[in-house]
């Protein structure tokens, strides 16, 4: 299974056409690398807040409103790309009106066979928070990619053990992370997650992220971090967990995942986490006991 991450650079495009071009180029150039499933960041649709007037591109309520006439144009765009290029998408996110002026950050899944699905982020950040017209998702799923079954965690649920468990228990092999970051802490804080998700789990972990800058956005204004794909640190595995990185202008960050090698890895793995993630669960130890020195 061939997968690709992408280091999208943020750009302001003057209409949809003109993003929906972009998409095709993009994500035809992860084709042209063998790619079958391919992952955009976070926060994607906040790019057709360009396409608006200064007044609503410099006001993340309003663009958060005015982007949602896109809805059906973005569906519409990445189901024809998925089925054309025969390329699963995750198409990054799209924060979508979910009524009562509240929007979930949700990431939309493409198959090339016409399946639409999607996960809403789950946990908010300070960020989120702090604007008061978002919420958290309220469902943890997983889905059959070519045969490989697949977990969406958008960028901080990246940074929780326990619902990645879950979806590791529901039989997800590999973890696809949407995610933007505008500080170097926050692209090791979510680097880190997906180190330790992979380790935790005996999974793969592919992280896209947003790059450059967007000065008229108050969403997409800085962005940092690396594309990369992430492996149990174990026999046969890279030390590091890194399989591979974006560097520089790279676009996309490429590899070809054998899943059924790493299950097979098992029987020779230095650790796992995996299989002694029970032993953490005994009644002994789910408390911690206060010992007292007199």
């Amino acid at each position: 299974m061939k997968v690709a991450v992408a280091k999208y650079a943020i750009q302001a495009p003057t209409d949809f056409a003109a993003f929906a071009e972009r998409q095709a180029r993009v994500l035809g150039d992860a084709t042209a690398q063998g790619a079958r499933i391919a992952v955009l960041p976070e926060y994607l649709a906040l790019e057709l807040a360009a396409t608006f007037d200064a007044s609503i591109q410099a006001d993340l309520h309003a663009s958060l409103l005015a982007i949602q006439r896109y809805r059906d144009d973005w569906l519409s765009l990445y189901a024809r790309l998925a089925k054309e290029l025969d390329l699963h998408i995750i198409a990054g996110s799209f924060l979508l009106a979910h009524g009562a002026g509240r929007y979930r950050n949700r990431s939309d899944v493409f198959t090339p066979h016409g399946t639409h699905a999607w996960q809403d982020k789950l946990q908010l950040t300070g960020f989120e928070k702090g604007l008061g017209v978002i919420e958290g998702g309220d469902a943890l799923k997983v889905f059959d990619l070519d045969g490989v079954r697949c977990g969406v965690s958008v960028c901080y649920d990246s940074e929780f053990p326990l619902p990645v468990r879950a979806q590791a228990e529901g039989g997800a092999r590999l973890l696809l992370v949407p995610s933007c970051t505008d500080t170097e802490a926050g692209a090791t804080r979510v680097r880190v997650g997906c180190l330790a998700r992979a380790l935790e789990n005996r999974i793969f972990v592919a992280q896209a992220v947003t790059a450059g800058e967007a000065p008229w956005s108050p969403a997409l204004d800085v962005n940092t971090g690396e594309a990369a794909i992430f492996a149990p640190m174990d026999r046969g595995l890279p030390a590091d967990g890194v399989v591979v990185q974006t560097t520089g202008d790279q676009r996309w960050a490429i590899a070809d995942l054998d899943i059924d090698a790493l299950d097979r890895s098992r029987a020779e793995a230095q650790v796992a986490n995996d299989r002694d993630w029970v032993g953490q669960l005994q009644p002994a130890l789910v408390r911690a006991r206060v010992e007292r020195f007199d």
